[in-house]
């Protein structure tokens, strides 16, 4: 899995082994040789010794002496050539328990790489990818070879992996916990990268070492324990204005009937009747705001009880068909054919989150157009998709879209989408808006509970 480079120390070891055996070969080559040599001289001698007269013998048998004493010499060359024989034998099991070892330690790293939840990729100076897991391939989606092609070749997505890994190479400083974000089958995917040098035991440079980890769920953990701070602050908040603001209201609201009544006795004109409509309306309207940010700032918890989706949104279809054929947009219904099991939820809440996105899309087509509503299974989840055909939001609005009082209209509160967010998470659910040049599709999943 990961290309492994040999290493000297590896190499030395085996020159020396080689040599060894080169040098036991030569030496036993040459004993046998000696031992040749000595054997012809003692054949010599003892022909010379049978021909010469009494008066040479002694000289005769000290010069045999002398060639049986170099034979047993020869002999204890022999021995050490045998330990030497040994020692090789010894060195080359050695080296062959040493490679059986490295091997092993080889399998371990790749098992333990193999089996980490993040992926890690290695590149050269030049940042040529040298190796990868099988994390790694799964969360950049790379295919086919992959050793030996440049980094820049994982995808537009990932450009932020060239990046940091350019920076690494420059500047020879660790980069730490950078976060992007993809696109993957519609979704969006929080990734957390990181990088480093990558050094040998000499400490010498050899690339780098790129970490990546799928942090979605855990962005998007993060992200709603900031909106439950938020809605613990904004919960005493809501209670403080519900009693300095809207106590005045009705007091006002209530005097400005007594003073309609009063004028309908006496002649008033059409300015003072507009100006107390006026009033009346403005009066209703911070009461409707008031409502909505109690609402929003609301800690308590649905009510569960069985709701049938499929009704629900027939239901839905009937109430605002008269909009739609007053704008001129087309109503289209997706239901499974078989019927899905109810789901234990807050049927006012669900039905309040699906009007909202219905009247946001027929907000955004008025001018005639298609709002599409789907109802499906995916797995363990109800899959809701409310689509138009309207122009879209802009990029960047996009990261805004679910906050409280943002609108991108001129009229509006800009607290229904923030309230259809927000009850989709008290019900264990998620909202994703994805647009493109053929309109807006909010996206709803809810866990199904049979």
């Amino acid at each position: 899995m990961f290309h492994v480079y040999e290493t000297r120390v590896s190499r030395g070891f085996q020159l020396a082994i080689g040599g060894l055996a080169l040098l036991s070969l030569t030496a036993l080559v040459v004993t046998f040789w000696i031992l040749a040599d000595f054997q012809r001289e003692q054949e010599i001698v003892a022909k010379i010794i049978r021909d010469l007269p009494d008066s040479d013998l002694a000289v005769a048998r000290e010069l045999a002496g002398e060639l049986r004493f170099q034979s047993q010499l020869s002999i204890l060359l022999v021995l050490n050539i045998i330990a030497t024989g040994i020692a090789v034998v010894l060195l080359v099991r050695a080296y062959l328990n040493s490679e059986r070892s490295l091997r092993e330690v080889k399998v371990m790293a790749s098992d333990v790489l193999a089996s980490m939840d993040q992926g890690v990729l290695t590149t050269d100076r030049n940042e040529i990818i040298t190796s990868i897991n099988p994390r790694g391939r799964q969360l950049l989606g790379l295919e086919g070879t992959v050793i030996g092609r440049p980094l820049s070749d994982v995808g537009t997505e990932h450009t932020l992996l060239c990046v940091i890994c350019s920076h690494v190479n420059a500047h020879h400083s660790p980069v730490r916990d950078c976060d992007y974000t993809i696109s993957s089958q519609g979704h969006e995917q929080t990734f957390r990268a990181g990088c480093s040098l990558l050094r040998n035991e000499r400490q010498e440079e050899l690339g780098t070492v790129l970490h990546v980890r799928d942090v979605t769920e855990r962005a998007l953990m993060e992200q709603r324990l900031r909106r439950m701070e938020r809605y613990a602050g904004l919960g005493s908040l809501a209670t403080g204005l519900q009693h300095e603001i809207k106590n005045p209201l009705s007091a006002l609201s209530l005097h400005v009937q007594l003073l309609d009544e009063a004028l309908v006795e006496q002649s008033s004109t059409k300015e003072i009747d507009e100006m107390l409509g006026v009033i009346r309306t403005e009066i209703n309207r911070l009461a409707a705001v008031l409502e909505g940010f109690r609402d929003y700032a609301s800690m308590s918890e649905p009510g569960r009880s069985a709701v049938d989706l499929s009704a629900l949104i027939k239901k839905l279809v009937r109430f605002i068909g008269p909009q739609a054929e007053q704008q001129q947009v087309k109503i289209e219904v997706h239901l499974p054919e078989e019927k899905l099991p109810d789901m234990q939820a807050d049927s006012v809440h669900i039905d309040q989150v699906l009007l909202n996105l219905a009247l946001n899309a027929l907000q955004a087509m008025p001018d005639s157009g298609t709002l599409s509503i789907s109802l499906s299974r995916e797995g363990e989840w109800y899959r809701i998709d409310v689509s138009d055909t309207g122009k879209g939001i802009p990029i960047e609005f996009r990261e805004r879209i679910f906050d409280p009082y943002f609108t991108t209209r001129n009229e509006g509160t800009g607290m229904g989408l923030a309230l259809c967010e927000k009850i989709v998470r008290q019900h264990d659910g998620t909202i994703e808006l994805s647009t493109g040049s053929s309109g807006t599709t909010f996206t709803v999943l809810l866990p199904l509970s049979e």
